[in-house]
C-alpha cells in the first residue's frame, strides 16, 4: 500500500499536536511533531517532513522567525496555525514564504484539506517547472552541496559536519574573501546548532580546519584575521547559482 504524506506539526501546545496527530493519520498521512523550533530541526535537516504545519506562537524562537529562516534556504511546504486573528499576522506569514494560513480554533478536515491541497500544488509546479541545476560551491577539492547540506572530499565521499558546522563553513564560503567578525558568524548560523554547549565560533572553526585543511595549523582555507574574525581565503567556484 503506497504511503502518504509525512506531516511535521510544530506547536507547543501537546492536546493540539495529539489531537492534530490523530486526524491526519486518519486521513491517511504519517505524522511527527515538534513542541519548539529546535526540535523540529533535526526532521526538518533529516529529509523526513513532506509538509510543515507550523504555529506562530511558541516559546523560543517563534513561528514566523522559524519560519523566515527555514524559507531562505528550503522550499518545504509551510502551513502556519495561530490563535490570533489579525489580517495583518495573516499577511506577514504569507509575505515571509509560508504556503498557507489557518487561524485557531480550526476545523480538522479543513486542515486536511488545505495540507492537500499545498502538496497538489506543489506536486503540480514541480512537474511544470524545468529541472533546476543543482547548487554546488566548490573550493580545493571539496564541493560544497547547500541545498543537501552535504560537503564532499575530492573522491566523493562526505565530510562528516554537524549542522552547526556546516552552517558556519557555508557562511564563509559564500561570502569569500569577507572578513566575518565572530558575532556575524554567530547571526549567520544562529539556530541550526542545537547544541547548548557547542556555541562557541573558535570551537567549531577548529573542527571544521581539522576535516577540510591539509594542516589545522597553517590553515589555506579559513584564515584568522586577527582582531576581526575570519575569512575563506580559498578561491570559490560557484554553479548554479
Amino acid at each position: 500500500m503506497q504511503q502518504g504524506p509525512t506531516i511535521l506539526v510544530v506547536d507547543d501546545d501537546p492536546e493540539l499536536l495529539v489531537l492534530v496527530s490523530g486526524v491526519l493519520e486518519r486521513s491517511g498521512m504519517r505524522t511527527l511533531t515538534a513542541q519548539s523550533a529546535a526540535e523540529a530541526e533535526a526532521p526538518i535537516a533529516e529529509g523526513r517532513a513532506d509538509l510543515v504545519v507550523l504555529d506562530l506562537m511558541m516559546p523560543g524562537e517563534d513561528g514566523l522567525s522559524f519560519c523566515r529562516r527555514l524559507r531562505a534556504t528550503s522550499s518545504l511546504p509551510i502551513i502556519m496555525l495561530t490563535a490570533m486573528a489579525e489580517d495583518i499576522d495573516r499577511i506577514v506569514g504569507l509575505e515571509i514564504g509560508a504556503d498557507d494560513y489557518l487561524g485557531k480554533p480550526f476545523h480538522p478536515r479543513e486542515l486536511v484539506a488545505r495540507i492537500k491541497a499545498v502538496l497538489r500544488r506543489r506536486d503540480r509546479d514541480a512537474a511544470a517547472a524545468p529541472a533546476a541545476p543543482q547548487r554546488a560551491l566548490r573550493f580545493g577539492n571539496f564541493i560544497l552541496l547547500p541545498d543537501h547540506l552535504t560537503l564532499k572530499d575530492a573522491r566523493g565521499g562526505e565530510v562528516a559536519l554537524t549542522s552547526g558546522e556546516f552552517a558556519l563553513l557555508l557562511a564563509l564560503v559564500e561570502r569569500a574573501p569577507r572578513v566575518l567578525s565572530r558575532d556575524m558568524l554567530l547571526d549567520l548560523s544562529r539556530g541550526v546548532n542545537t547544541n547548548p554547549f557547542d556555541r562557541s565560533i573558535d570551537s567549531q572553526i577548529s573542527r571544521i580546519r581539522r576535516k577540510i585543511e591539509p594542516d589545522s595549523r597553517q590553515p589555506q582555507f579559513i584564515k584568522t584575521v586577527r582582531n576581526l574574525g575570519y575569512a575563506f581565503s580559498a578561491p570559490v567556484t560557484r554553479e548554479g547559482l
